[in-house]
């Protein structure tokens, strides 16, 4: 009589813990839409990009006016004095790719070799020449870190376009300065 009773209450202890560990996933959006909305209002310079019209149009006259061609615009947001480059002290070896150029944009980051791998392949599928990086850093107790670098170039504003490029899909991708 005793053991089922004791079943039944240990079964009721671990429903009642699972139920109180929930995600905080919440929080985390929270504090994603935050950083987003700092990130958004930070000054940019705005380029407009206008197309210019390359096959000659008739000239004939028409009885009934022809719209105009509509205008395609496409702005590019420069904002490569703001964006900040990070260094990483101590030592950095290529484990798998070319070896990194002036400016490198990195978006991801792994104690685990496999799991940083695997986003240099889906990245490589993507088109980006993505290295995997190994770093001596020691952040939150863990040394050795994996980085995953998108894409290297040699001057800033290459690396900065890139990033904005990548920031959809790798909203915390960041520039390392080599």
């Amino acid at each position: 009589m005793k053991n089922p009773a004791i079943l039944a209450l240990s079964l009721c202890a671990v429903a009642l813990f699972a139920a109180s560990c929930k995600s905080q996933e919440s929080a985390y959006r929270q504090a994603y839409e935050r950083a987003r909305a700092q990130e958004m209002n930070k000054p940019t310079q705005t380029v407009t990009i206008i197309p210019q019209n390359t096959q000659p149009q008739p000239t004939q006259p028409a009885p009934v006016p022809q719209p105009a061609a509509p205008v395609v615009q496409s702005t590019v947001v420069v904002e490569e004095e703001n964006t900040p480059v990070r260094t990483i002290q101590g030592e950095k070896r290529i484990i798998d790719g070319e070896p990194l150029k002036a400016f490198s944009v990195v978006v991801g980051s792994f104690v685990n070799e496999t799991n940083a791998r695997g986003m240099m392949n889906t990245l490589r599928n993507r088109g980006y020449a993505a290295r995997v990086m190994k770093t001596n850093e020691n952040i939150n107790g863990h040394t050795g870190w994996y980085r995953v670098v998108a894409s290297s170039f040699s001057t800033k504003s290459q690396a900065v376009q890139s990033k904005n490029t990548l920031r959809d899909s790798y909203p915390g991708a960041w520039i390392l300065g080599n």
